[in-house]
């Protein structure tokens, strides 16, 4: 409720017509006037009541008359009147109802009750609500009610005084407030005020209103009272002290700063009084040294006073706090003045009090960027910002080095806080942690022995206050310890805090000015004016140095986590300030300062001691006095506050939990070293600060990351997959220790870390270099440490560039290079583990790289995946295989991710896989090849054809690696598998290609430059064949057998395949550049190869002796070279026919195969023989006379070409149409000129026979030549299949050559036919190819040279006349073989064993059993000669003399041939051959061509019917009767062949058969019979068919001449006389033996010539009586006598031989007849 209400009102009336009632009622017997007064007042507000509706003002103008009553009731002096007029006067004014003029009759009133000393509180309670409900109090009064307050607050009652003092508080603000609500009535009104001049009457008021002048007299007049002076307005003081004086000057300007501000008066009063006063007040302090009052003073010093000092202090600090900017001057001194105060001489409590001071200043950041600039900034000024932080520094610091001479605890801590350190607790400090001795370990700090107690002074931000307070207290307090150091703590804390919370704030508020104005003046380069700038920096100069000293040693001396938390956030702080305003020095310094603290106590690190130097030595031409960076290099000394201090590195850790113990990050083993739980905490406000204040750091990366890497390591945190840390143990570290705190601790730090290097990706472009440069030179640390060490290098720097790179992909372009250049780097290195992390780091990032959704695509983006892909091309310049096997693995990788999408990256990815060398090892070769199969089999269609080249060689190289055969075998199957794909691609390919070969012509044309690929100017798409070809052709000639023979196989298959796809002239670089090189180099490779024999293939595999020896194995190759290109001559030869050098190609070809041929290996010769007979297959067109001439055969268009075994249509093939286009193009006329083109080709062709013939013809004369000397095992002897192959190529030559086949060229052929015949076969070979020596085969070379002939004689047969002559030849080479049955050819002088009797000789060549050979011979001699032996030739050339003469050896020699069967078949030809020549012989006997055959025959005859040799003793009867069966045979020969004819034959011929036929006739006798076989071997059979035979001759009638009667005589005459003698001989020698049997021989020679007379006997009786000579039958019957001399012989066998020769002579027995000669009886 109001106090105007109408209820108020009217309760106010009634309280006050209450209240003069009770006065009345009071006052009636004592004090009537009072009563009067008092009804009378009754009546008067009733009136008032009645009368006005405004009753209030009504009260008010009657105020004097209202009030009057109980004025007079106060003047009783009557306590309970007094009380109850007070009340009353109260209640008045409470509702504002009293007039000025009544005021100032109460206001007397309370003085006079004052002076009585009565009711005092009243008196107080009365003024203050007189004036504080309203503002009728003015001037004199208002001074005299003031007084009033202060003379009752200096009464004797503590009560009162209490009061008092509260009302005079009250009072001065209330004046103070009514001067502001004045003010502020006065806002709108302008008013002109007089100028008040500075220097004017300091009383001149005149321009002041009312309050405000009130205002003005009671603070001029405090000021006199505290100053001593006599007040000018407060009239009547008696007395005042100066702390109260102080207080009240404080609370005024504390609460009324605007009227200072505002008022000039007061802000003169301000200058003139405050401050001249206030430093007056501060001399004692100023002057005062603690501990010179030791020494004689030289003038007596006043002690400070705690009250007056401290209050003073406060009153400073509202000056500045509030008046700074009227008081520059003043508060420069004020300011010097508390820095003074810090100082180590001054009293402890002054010291303290005056932190508080300075730590009220340090929460108000604006006013200290005041101070810079106002001092700091300008010239020839102190620079008081920086002393103020410095001084603060400097407390600390003194605090740690000063023994506290107040405090003996401060050198000695208690445990848990007990003891002296516990009085200052108990004082009741604020915030003084535990007291009563309990063992909590107390916050505290320590350094170098020296303990200080940490305390909770304030809350963050704000300065409370403790000794600053104390306005009771009128003695210096004891401070308790450590109480001062919090504070320092605190303000400096907040001064951090501070400073740069309102420097960020304005940062920010630029930058977002900034961005606006940019966009309105649309300049992104903007930047806006330097002045807040530097006003930042100054402050940052000013105060860094100082802040760094304190706050160091503070973090090096703490011991508690809260403390050492909120000084690495200020250290923090300020470094990311510093970062911000671009000021390395300081920002660097901080961080060293972190850095430091992180690591253990002692610990060396090169970087961090470094910077320390340079911080020291940078020139801080801003910094005055130098203040210690403690955590720099051991023992610098700096200078702090003119005191020279030497601090040293970071303390003990003494009073530091160990939470680890690791191993130092250094090049030589160092013990171990610890780390505390402080030194944990550091790091992770290290870690704090490059994560959120990263795009700061700059340069200092290097430093934060250094320190990072040794924790980590001594930590043993290892690098894992990406680049993340892991806890894991160090490889040397059975010395780390952890405790379990710090183990739980490690996966947060480790994941902090990976998230600090996440957030790089939020860095700006030029921070993210900064980082990665830190990166890389700590790196670069690592690394070297790492050289010459197999300890386990530090892998932190490595594995966080991985980790940088993988978070800023999106902008990975510009730091690609300096991250992959670096880590190329470490690739090289010799430590594998840093290698090993290198390559991981390198590949991993390509592998991101290309997986990362760029922007514009990759595939688009050209210039980005080659910068992506070429590290991994650098890789392949690594030399350790490890490396090169993670770069291939990581190929394999990108080829199943990305391989689709490589593009024009290709190549690069090639070059790496291709960039295999021999001595990588198997695995890394494994490795590459496994890419190129991935390519081959699933990428070849994605790239650029461009590539396929490049495909082609990579392919190769591995064929040609010499580490893993197996993957040289599969790299030549995918080489057919890339001529597949170009096969079935080629239209596409061939498209692209030209596409690019204009690409490239265009740009080689614009440069002038000829266009540079190999086999230009061939086609493009050609191009890639002849490099598959060549490729292919390189590994034709690799070391490795089966290399070579599987690149053979496939680059003629491939050739073969697919060669109709090249161009014409394309296939003359095939047959040169590609055929026949490789054919040279094969041939060279192989005539120089090794001899020496190989043991094993390596491992256990053994070689076959096929193969044992290099020059084997390169045989293979030849051999299979050869046969390739011969089979491509044989198949495309209508193509190269066309190419123009084709006679030329050819020759080289036969050039090959006859030094293929010739050459010492017969797999070698054998194969190009086949190779030989392979191109003599090409069909060469015959030209048909008896065919109509249509126009196409008039042109000798040739048929197709066709492979002769897949030929089975008879008829011509279809004709080719471009061979058909080449012909005609080569007809000169328009006309068909047939005859001329038939003939060319059939010349061309011709000439290239003869050439195949002439080789033919040297290869035979070479390799059939026998060695000439005596032959050493070295000497070379052709192979029979070599041999067989040569002669069998002849017949399919023969062909084509028999039109010109001359009989030179026959000779030729004999000499080599006979050559090949004779060579010997090696004693190895020998099983495979002779017959067994029963067996009557003909080997395959016998078989093939009489093949050879035969089609000879076929071809002469069906030849011309002409050809005959050439009979006569082949009798004579035939005639030669036969001869070999008896006498076998002799090669050279070669030694060989005879095949029938092997084990008598050692030779190495065995000699062929040539009997079945010349047998066979022999048969041909016979079956061509019963075809031509009435030709012309062969009559004229003795054809039958020779056949005789050969057949005269076999037939001599009978029993001692080597083969039985030779002179049974010599004896059938013979007969044969007699039977059709000797009619011949007769026919042409006048031209006496036959002359010299007859001797010949007679010979033959006679050696073979009277062979010299014998019989073999195992012989059987059958066998011997056989024989006989021939010799009869040959003598019916005689008997119906010749002798019927002898009128045609010659005189001495037919005499030797006489002699012969008269030879036989007697027995021959064998001395080997046994007795029982003796009648059948004495050839009984061939003596009778003589004796007929001659005896047939001899007696018959038509012997027309006498010669042959004589012959015939003659013969008889010789046999008679020599059967008498050895009967005679025989009985002489059977008497003288007696009873001894005669010799064998003699028995068997008596028997014989006994069964010739029986034979004879015979022969006689079946003659005509007449042909036979009396004298004859004389000497038969003579035999007679003789005959029976032998009766008596004892032998039982000459008995029965007997018996048959005397049974013939009873048909002499007969009465004689009587004749009657010449005319007697």
């Amino acid at each position: 409720m109001s106090t105007s209400s109408p209820e108020a009102v009217k309760k106010l009336l009634e309280n006050m017509q209450t209240d003069l009632r009770s006065l009345s009622m009071e006052c009636k017997k004592k004090f009537p006037p009072v009563k009067e007064a008092a009804e009378s007042g009754i009546v008067k507000i009733k009136t008032i009541a009645s009368r006005n509706t405004e009753i209030l003002t009504a009260l008010k103008e009657y105020s004097l008359e209202v009030v009057q009553p109980f004025l007079m009731g106060c003047g009783t002096k009557e306590p309970k009147i007094t009380q109850l007029c007070l009340s009353a006067i109260q209640r008045l004014m409470s509702h504002e109802v009293v007039s000025e003029v009544a005021a100032g009759n109460i206001i007397n009133m309370l003085w006079q009750l004052m002076e009585n000393g009565l009711e005092e509180l009243k008196l107080l309670q009365t003024v203050l609500v007189l004036l504080t409900t309203n503002t009728v109090v003015h001037d004199d009064v208002l001074s005299k009610a003031i007084v009033l307050c202060f003379r009752l607050h200096f009464t004797k009652d503590n009560i009162t005084n209490n009061t008092a003092a509260a009302t005079v508080r009250q009072v001065v603000t209330v004046v103070f407030e009514r001067m502001v609500a004045e003010d502020e009535r006065y806002k709108g009104i302008m008013e002109q005020t007089p100028q008040v001049q500075g220097n004017t009457n300091r009383r001149s008021v005149s321009t002041l209103r009312p309050c405000a002048k009130d205002a003005y007299m009671l603070f001029q007049d405090l000021c006199q009272l505290v100053n001593a002076d006599a007040p000018y307005w407060l009239v009547g003081m008696t007395e005042m002290t100066r702390t109260f004086g102080l207080e009240l000057l404080e609370s005024v300007l504390n609460d009324f700063p605007g009227v200072f501000l505002e008022h000039q008066e007061f802000s003169f009063l301000l200058k003139e009084r405050v401050c001249p006063l206030v430093i007056k007040l501060f001399s004692p302090n100023i002057k005062f040294r603690q501990g010179s009052s030791n020494a004689a003073p030289p003038a007596p010093v006043e002690k400070p006073y705690f009250p007056i000092c401290m209050r003073l202090l406060r009153v400073v600090s509202v000056l500045i706090k509030h008046f700074y900017s009227l008081l520059v001057t003043e508060c420069e001194i004020f300011l010097s003045l508390l820095v003074k105060f810090l100082e180590g001489e001054k009293p402890q409590w002054l010291r303290a009090v005056a932190v508080e001071s300075v730590h009220r200043l340090c929460v108000q950041p604006h006013l200290l960027r005041s101070f810079c600039q106002s001092y700091d900034m300008k010239q020839h000024s102190t620079k008081v910002f920086r002393d103020i932080v410095n001084a603060l520094g400097s407390f600390i610091q003194s605090l740690f080095i000063v023994p506290n001479t107040g405090n003996p605890a401060a050198t000695n801590p208690p445990a848990g806080g007990s003891g002296s350190g516990n009085q200052g607790v108990s004082q009741g400090v604020p915030g003084a942690g535990a007291a009563n001795g309990s063992l909590i370990t107390q916050a505290a700090f320590e350094y170098r022995g020296t303990w200080i107690p940490l305390m909770t002074v304030s809350v963050q931000g704000s300065a409370k206050s403790t000794y600053l307070e104390m306005l009771d207290k009128v003695e210096p307090p004891s401070i308790p310890e450590g109480y001062a150091m919090s504070v320092a703590l605190s303000a400096l804390l907040d001064l951090v805090r501070g400073i740069t919370s309102m420097i960020e704030k304005e940062l920010a508020m630029e930058e977002v000015e900034v961005n606006k104005l940019r966009e309105t003046r649309s300049d992104p380069g903007y930047q806006p004016e330097p002045g807040g700038h530097l006003v930042w920096e100054e402050m940052v100069g000013a105060c860094w140095c100082g802040l760094l000293a304190a706050l160091s040693l503070l973090l090096d001396a703490s011991t508690d986590e809260t403390a050492t938390e909120n000084i690495l956030k200020a250290e923090l702080n300020i470094a990311s300030l510093c970062g911000r305003l671009g000021m390395v020095t300081p920002r660097d310094a901080f961080i060293t300062a972190i850095c430091k603290a992180s690591l253990p106590p002692h610990y060396t690190l090169t970087v961090l001691s470094s910077n320390a130097v340079n911080l020291s030595n940078k020139g801080r031409s801003c910094v005055c006095v130098c203040v210690c960076v403690c955590v720099c290099v051991s023992n610098v000394a700096y200078s702090i506050q003119g005191q020279s201090v030497q601090i040293i590195s970071p303390s003990s850790e003494s009073h530091q939990q160990v939470v680890a113990v690791g191993q130092p990050l250094t090049v030589q083993p160092q013990g171990t070293v610890v780390l505390t739980a402080k030194n944990i905490q550091c790091m992770r406000s290290l870690l704090n600060l490059a994560h959120c204040h990263g795009a700061v750091l700059g340069t200092s990366w290097q430093l934060v990351l250094a320190t990072l890497q040794h924790l980590v390591w001594i930590l043993g945190l290892k690098p894992g997959v990406g680049g993340a840390l892991k806890p894991g143990r160090a490889v040397e570290g059975p010395s780390t220790v952890l405790t379990t705190a710090v183990m739980t601790d490690l996966p947060v730090i480790a994941n902090i870390l990976s998230r600090l290097f996440e957030s790089s990706q939020y860095l700006d472009d030029v921070s993210l270099h900064h980082l990665i440069n830190a990166l890389c030179s700590l790196s670069v640390e690592a690394m070297e440490m790492a050289y010459g060490s197999n300890k386990e290098p530090s892998l932190f720097a490595v594995a966080k560039l991985l980790e940088t790179g993988l978070v800023n992909m999106d902008r990975i372009e510009i730091l690609w290079r300096p991250i992959t250049g670096h880590l190329l780097e470490v690739c090289q290195h010799p430590n594998s583990r840093m290698r090993e992390w290198g390559a991981e780091a390198v590949t991993a990032l390509i592998k991101a790289g290309l997986a990362f959704k760029h922007d514009p695509k990759l595939a688009q983006n050209q210039r980005l995946q080659l910068l992506l892909l070429n590290p991994l091309k650098e890789l392949s310049n690594v030399l350790y295989a490890d490396i090169r096997q993670k770069q291939l693995e990581s190929v394999l990788q990108i080829l199943q991710s990305q391989g689709d999408s490589l593009g024009p990256g290709w190549p690069l990815v090639l070059g790496v896989i291709g960039a295999i060398r021999n001595d990588q090892g198997e695995s890394l070769i494994r490795t590459a090849f496994q890419c190129l199969q991935l390519v081959v089999t699933d990428f070849l269609p994605t790239m650029p054809c461009t590539c396929l080249q490049i495909v082609v060689d990579v392919a190769g190289s591995f064929g040609l690696q010499n580490q893993e055969l197996n993957i040289s075998l599969t790299s030549i199957g995918l080489l057919w598998n890339i001529s597949d794909y170009f096969f079935q691609r080629g239209e596409a390919i061939t498209l692209e290609l030209e596409r690019e070969e204009a690409a490239l012509l265009k740009q080689a044309q614009e440069k002038g430059e000829p266009l540079n690929r190999p086999f230009h100017p061939a086609p493009p798409f050609d191009c890639l064949w002849l490099c598959l070809y060549a490729k292919l052709g390189e590994l034709c000639v690799d070391p490795r057998p089966a290399v070579r023979k599987s690149a053979g196989q496939t680059l003629f298959s491939t050739i073969a395949a697919h060669g109709t796809l090249l161009q014409e002239p394309t296939w003359h670089i095939v047959v040169w550049k590609v055929l026949f090189h490789l054919l040279d180099s094969v041939r060279r490779s192989s005539t120089t190869a090794d001899k020496e024999k190989i043991e094993s293939g390596g491992g256990n595999i053994l070689i076959h002796h096929s193969r044992d020896t290099a020059e084997k194995q390169w045989a293979e190759t030849w051999v299979l070279t050869l046969a390739g290109v011969a089979r491509i001559f044989n198949t495309r030869r209508y193509l190269l026919q066309q190419l123009g050098e084709f006679f030329k190609a050819w020759e080289v070809l036969l050039d090959h195969i006859q030094s293929a041929a010739l050459s010492k290996n017969n797999e070698v010769s054998l194969a190009a023989l086949k190779s030989f007979q392979e191109i003599l297959q090409i069909v060469t067109p015959v030209k048909d006379s008896d065919k109509p001439i249509d126009a196409l055969a008039a042109i000798g268009v040739p048929p197709v070409l066709m492979d002769p075994l897949s030929v089975s249509v008879p008829g011509r093939p279809l004709l080719r149409s471009d061979l058909l286009i080449e012909q005609l193009a080569r007809c000169n006329t328009t006309e068909l000129q047939v005859p001329i083109l038939g003939e060319e080709s059939m010349l061309e062709d011709s000439a290239l026979w003869w050439s195949a013939w002439n080789t033919w013809y040297r290869v035979g004369t070479d390799s059939t030549r026998p060695p000439s000397g005596a032959t050493d095992k070295l000497s070379f002897i052709p192979s029979q299949p070599f041999l067989t192959a040569l002669i069998q190529i002849f017949p399919a030559l023969h062909q084509h050559i028999k039109g010109g086949f001359s009989m030179e060229d026959l000779k030729m052929l004999g000499v080599i036919l006979h050559g090949a015949v004779s060579v010997p076969i090696s004693t190895e070979a020998s099983p495979f190819i002779l017959p067994s020596y029963t067996e009557a085969v003909l080997t395959n070379l016998q078989e093939v040279v009489l093949t050879a002939l035969d089609v000879l004689q076929k071809a002469i047969c069906v030849g011309s006349d002409n050809l005959q002559v050439m009979y006569p030849a082949i009798f004579e080479q035939l005639l030669l073989f036969v001869e070999f049955s008896c006498k076998p050819p002799q090669y050279g002088k070669t030694e060989t064993k005879n095949v029938a009797n092997p084990k008598y000789n050692q030779a190495e060549w065995v000699a062929l059993n040539y009997v079945p050979f010349a047998e066979r011979s022999l048969d041909e001699v016979v079956n061509l000669y019963h075809k031509t032996a009435s030709l012309k030739a062969v009559i004229n050339e003795k054809v039958l003399q020779n056949i005789i003469k050969t057949l005269q050896v076999p037939l001599g020699q009978k029993y001692a041939c080597p083969s039985e069967s030779t002179w049974k078949l010599a004896v059938s030809s013979l007969l044969k051959v007699l039977t059709i020549g000797l009619p011949v012989a007769r026919q042409h006997a006048a031209s006496r061509k036959f002359d010299t055959m007859w001797p010949e025959l007679a010979n033959a005859l006679e050696d073979f019917l009277f062979t010299k040799s014998t019989p073999h003793d195992n012989v059987s009867i059958q066998e011997f009767q056989k024989n006989e069966a021939i010799d009869v045979e040959v003598v019916q020969l005689i008997s119906t062949e010749i002798l019927p004819f002898a009128n045609f034959i010659p005189k001495e011929f037919v005499g030797q058969i006489m002699a012969m036929l008269n030879k036989g006739s007697i027995h021959s006798q064998s001395s080997s019979f046994t007795e029982a076989e003796i009648d059948v071997r004495m050839r009984e059979e061939f003596s009778k068919v003589c004796f007929e035979t001659l005896l047939q001759f001899s007696f018959s009638n038509k012997a027309s001449t006498p010669q042959e009667g004589y012959i015939s005589r003659m013969a008889l005459s010789v046999l008679l006389k020599r059967s008498q003698d050895v009967l005679c001989r025989y009985v002489e020698d059977e008497r003288l033996s007696g009873r001894c049997p005669l010799p064998r021989q003699q028995v068997t020679e008596i028997i014989f010539v006994l069964k010739a007379i029986s034979t004879l006997m015979d022969s006689l009786k079946k003659t005509q009586p007449e042909n036979v000579d009396g004298n004859t039958w004389d000497q038969v019957i003579a035999l007679y006598p003789t005959l029976v001399e032998c009766i008596t012989c004892s032998s039982s066998e000459v008995s029965s031989a007997l018996k048959e020769a005397l049974g013939p002579f009873k048909d002499f027995m007969q009465a004689p007849v009587s004749r009657v000669q010449n005319g007697e009886s």
